[in-house]
């Protein structure tokens, strides 16, 4: 995004539409205080920019029997290009992992698992993890409660 210009407007567009993804034009424009067409304009730069890139429904994940939250602290035992490239795409295909950083520290990765209890995450580790080529360790802390969960951005 290289032109594109961060004002008040579009600060208060994003931070609308995180929160509410489903108001309509009129609505929006009313909230950030544009009449509709500049309004639908600015939205319009913001998808086509890549700023917004989707629009999601926000699920509950304990009304679906999604129950235990784990964080994988994985260490890879080589870091030639296969390996890294292995893990990887393992991760992306894997519904049950949510979320995948390349971190710095005592782990290569950290993964986020969301699973219905923890002999799904117990086979989650056995069937997948501990298959993949080159991971070497894998330390789990697992969330016993949920403080804060927001997927909004500071804007």
């Amino acid at each position: 995004m290289e032109d594109f210009s961060f004002d008040a407007a579009s600060r208060k567009i994003l931070a609308e539409l995180q929160q509410n993804c489903r108001l309509s034009n009129a609505e929006l424009a009313e909230k950030v205080g544009l009449s509709a067409t500049p309004c639908w304009r600015r939205q319009k730069e913001l998808e086509d920019s890549g700023v917004i890139q989707r629009y999601a429904a926000i699920v509950n994940r304990r009304k679906l029997g999604l129950m235990v939250c784990c964080l994988a602290h994985v260490t890879l035992n080589r870091h030639a290009a296969g390996v890294v490239e292995s893990f990887e795409n393992a991760m992306l295909v894997r519904p049950e992992v949510v979320e995948c950083y390349e971190t710095t520290g005592n782990s290569d990765y950290t993964i986020k698992v969301i699973v219905p209890d923890m002999e799904a995450y117990q086979a989650f580790m056995h069937n997948v993890l501990f298959k993949l080529q080159g991971v070497a360790q894998v330390n789990t802390s697992v969330a016993l409660r949920e403080v804060k969960y927001q997927t909004a951005l500071p804007v």
